[in-house]
C-alpha cells in the first residue's frame, strides 16, 4: 500500500516547521514522488507557492528528503593507540563512481535519530554498537543545502577500541540491504588516509566534529 505524501512523517515535519517558522502556505504541488519498497514515501519534488512573515516570495522548489544520521566510527588499535576509520564504499549517483562515506541512514518516524544510528551502523558494517557508545558531535539538526531541500543531519561519532585483528576483520565485508538495493564494501584505512579519500562534505566536517570531541588536535593538524 503507497503512502500518501500528506500522510508522509518527513512531509508532515517539513510542513509544520514551515508553519511553525510564519510561512504562509498558499498552494504544495507534488511533481515527483519515489517510494521505497513497502510504499513509504522516500523522496519528493515539490514545488511550493508560500509567502515569508515579511511578505516576501519564498524559492519555491524543495526536495523533499528528510531526517538523516551519519556516524562515524572510528576503530583504535588496543596496542599502537592508531586510529582508523570504518567507511562504507559503495556507487553514488552524484557522479557515478565509488565513494567513501561513513554509515548512514534516513530518519523514518518510527524510530529516534540514535536508534537509527545503530541500525544503520549494524547493517552497512555488522558493527554492534549500542546507543549510549555515541557522541552526538552536532547537537542539533544540521542542513547541508537550506536553498533546495529541507535534508536535516544527525552527526554523531562512536570510538571502539579492539586489537589489531579484529580491526583487520572489520575490513572488504560485503554489506547492505537487497531489499534497498545497496551494495555496500567496508573498508577500514588509517584516519588521515581516510579523511582524504572522502568527498562527501558531512563526512568532512563529522572527522573534524569528532576530532575536536575527543581533543585530538595533533591528528587533526595533519588532515
Amino acid at each position: 500500500m503507497q503512502e500518501k505524501l500528506e500522510d508522509a512523517h518527513k512531509f508532515k515535519l517539513w510542513k509544520n516547521n514551515l508553519i511553525a517558522n510564519g510561512l504562509k502556505i498558499n498552494k504544495i504541488d507534488e511533481h515527483f514522488t519515489r517510494r521505497r519498497y513497502n510504499g513509504e514515501v522516500l523522496f519528493s519534488l515539490l514545488m511550493l507557492d508560500a509567502e515569508t512573515p515579511e511578505g516576501d516570495k519564498i524559492p519555491p522548489i524543495c526536495f523533499l528528503k528528510g531526517e538523516v544520521v551519519c556516524v562515524l566510527i572510528c576503530l583504535v588499535d588496543k596496542a599502537t593507540r592508531e586510529k582508523y576509520l570504518l567507511l562504507v564504499k559503495q556507487r553514488r549517483i552524484a557522479e557515478g563512481g565509488f565513494t567513501y562515506e561513513h554509515p548512514a541512514g534516513m530518519v523514518d518516524g518510527t524510530m529516534t535519530p540514535l536508534a537509527i544510528a545503530v541500525q544503520e551502523v549494524r547493517e552497512e558494517t555488522g558493527l554492534e554498537i549500542s546507543e549510549n557508545q555515541l557522541m552526538d558531535l552536532s547537537g542539533k539538526r544540521t542542513f547541508p543545502a537550506t536553498g533546495t531541500s529541507d535534508e536535516a543531519v544527525y552527526l554523531y561519532g562512536c570510538e571502539i577500541e579492539m586489537t589489531g585483528e579484529e580491526i583487520a576483520a572489520m575490513n572488504n565485508k560485503e554489506m547492505g540491504t537487497e531489499y534497498e538495493f545497496e551494495r555496500i564494501t567496508t573498508h577500514v584505512v588509517p584516519f588521515l588516509e581516510g579523511h582524504r579519500l572522502i568527498n562527501n562534505t558531512n563526512a568532512l566536517l563529522l572527522n573534524y566534529l569528532y576530532l575536536t570531541k575527543v581533543r585530538d588536535f595533533e591528528l587533526m593538524s595533519k588532515l
